[in-house]
């Protein structure tokens, strides 16, 4: 059977990487589409591991080619999702989960209208801002506009199934493997993975 679809989006330091890092690890059963940026890599960062880092021409020739399920400009920089790797990892029976931005669910939601979406919030813009200074990795006015695009891409977050809050992070991380768990366990997938336990095979 194909596997569930999870966009999880969330402004700029609410933790939605940290959320989904945590989920991989303790849920095998769930995979992560490494998507294709035009952004240099941070500190620490890794091509194939947090993003496929890819110069602005390879992105553009990419784009025509059609490779693309869905790609947007965040802060400057061109994002974009595979569409060969959703297909391949969705037909193995494996659960998916895309990290993308609020115009790329759209995009995403467009195509596969089953996709779930999870939208992290953080508990305050105060705290947003805290936390992007914690992370010692931007300038005040990186900062500056990425709360003032915070501000506009949470307006969005009604749109989406879920809404979790990231208050504290362990129990972020459990509404999160809540989700997951629920979805799989949804009377329609359930009837299609066990028809002989509803009495549907005879």
């Amino acid at each position: 059977m194909t596997g569930l679809l999870f966009v999880v989006t969330a402004p700029s330091g609410a933790g939605k990487s940290s959320l989904i890092r945590a989920l991989l690890a303790a849920d095998p059963g769930v995979g992560l589409s490494v998507s294709y940026t035009t952004r240099a890599p941070r500190p620490g960062e890794q091509s194939g591991r947090e993003y496929h880092f890819v110069d602005p021409a390879t992105f553009a020739a990419m784009l025509e080619r059609g490779e693309f399920l869905e790609s947007a400009e965040v802060h400057g920089h061109r994002y974009g999702t595979s569409q060969k790797v959703i297909d391949q990892v969705r037909a193995s029976g494996r659960d998916l989960v895309l990290e993308i931005d609020w115009q790329g669910a759209e995009q995403v939601r467009r195509l596969h209208p089953d996709t779930i979406g999870i939208f992290v919030l953080p508990p305050s813009m105060a705290e947003l801002e805290r936390r992007l200074r914690a992370r010692g990795q931007d300038t005040d006015a990186v900062i500056r506009r990425r709360l003032q695009n915070a501000a506009e891409e949470m307006t969005h977050a009604v749109e989406f199934k879920y809404a979790i809050i990231n208050k504290y992070f362990d129990d972020a991380l459990q509404d999160l493997r809540a989700v997951v768990r629920a979805e799989r366990v949804a009377t329609g997938r359930q009837l299609a993975l066990h028809p002989d336990i509803f009495g549907m095979e005879r």
